[in-house]
């Protein structure tokens, strides 16, 4: 396995890191014993990096990696680092009411992550959403306390903006900013990439699939069910869903002249961004991380990555990334 590094001051992590959400919450039900079985796969495969949130199926994500990691052999066991979101705010009835980031609540949050989880530390922790009535200085602050304390090894940003950044930066080192970033999501490129750059951040990448839709296994008829995300989602509606799909098959004839499936070509474009930038693959089947590892073993020469230009350009998507009520939330959009 090929490792990156978190920024200057951050670990060492595979190339690739498993995005766990999708086996607990927001892509319809997951099979459980799978997920601990992939998550096993994932750490044997050599696999460091495991990313969650605490809000991921209020609290079952983390009790599910916690199994993962308790019933893996010891020498994989202690190789995982994990990465927790934290701050988005739930109802009973799994709705959405905001986001927290004041210090009391970054601490409370952690204690409850320490414990499902079964560790007695967090490697990276990040707000997942920027709380517009807390500065970013307190809630990094509060982190950073929980670094003094040893219950946290590194401070990680998520979906922030250019200035955000800057701030965060000036309170505590930052290893990582978490955002979403594929072929059809490119948006950082303008201004947030270039900052992280600047500052000696790294990327950790998720949504390089786009949930699926640039996978090369999601059909035009599919039927989704009422708890996946992506019944709602634009990118995945009607005539919106007609345009990005023939982005997919511009792009498998690419995948199937150089002989790999269309996410490994999708997987391999945002590997070859940047030594700084680790893709978060969101498989929940062993078979699709068995897919997804095969991207580490394609190269793209400039000919390819001009193809792929050229098959997918930026800004070709149709539709948000978000539903309008959930892109009001991102400091990154702004």
């Amino acid at each position: 396995m090929r490792t990156r590094t978190l920024g200057t001051t951050g670990p060492q992590v595979s190339a690739l890191g498993l995005g766990c959400m999708g086996m607990s919450a927001l892509y319809g039900d997951a099979d459980r014993a799978e997920s601990v079985a992939t998550i096993h796969a994932a750490l044997e495969a050599g696999v460091t990096l495991l990313d969650t949130g605490d809000f991921y199926g209020m609290g079952h994500n983390e009790l599910l990696i916690g199994e993962a990691l308790r019933t893996a052999p010891a020498a994989r066991r202690e190789q995982a680092l994990v990465s927790v979101k934290f701050g988005a705010l739930r109802g009973p009835d799994g709705g959405w009411t905001g986001y927290d980031g004041r210090p009391a609540a970054v601490k409370n949050f952690a204690a409850y992550s320490l414990q499902r989880l079964g560790v007695d530390h967090i490697d990276v922790y990040r707000i997942a959403r920027l709380d517009p009535d807390v500065p970013i200085e307190e809630t990094v602050g509060a982190i950073a306390e929980l670094i003094e304390q040893g219950y946290v090894r590194h401070v990680g940003l998520s979906e922030v903006g250019a200035e955000t950044i800057r701030r965060a930066a000036a309170v505590a080192p930052i290893a990582d900013l978490q955002i979403e970033y594929s072929l059809i999501s490119r948006g950082i490129e303008e201004s947030i990439l270039p900052t992280t750059r600047e500052l000696g951040i790294s990327v950790t990448a998720y949504g390089v699939l786009s949930r699926g839709l640039i996978s090369g296994h999601f059909s035009r008829d599919r039927q989704l069910a009422a708890n996946d995300f992506r019944a709602y989602s634009p990118r995945f509606q009607g005539d919106n869903l007609q345009h990005n799909l023939s982005l997919v098959d511009a792009l498998r004839k690419i995948a199937e002249q150089k002989g790999v499936t269309v996410a490994q070509i999708a997987i391999a474009w945002v590997l070859s961004r940047g030594e700084d930038i680790v893709p978060l693959i969101g498989a929940r089947t062993r078979e699709r991380l068995d897919e997804s590892l095969g991207a580490l073993d394609v190269t793209l020469d400039e000919a390819d990555l001009t193809a792929i230009e050229q098959a997918v350009p930026a800004d070709a998507a149709a539709g948000d990334r978000y539903p309008t009520a959930a892109m009001a939330h991102l400091d990154s959009e702004r």
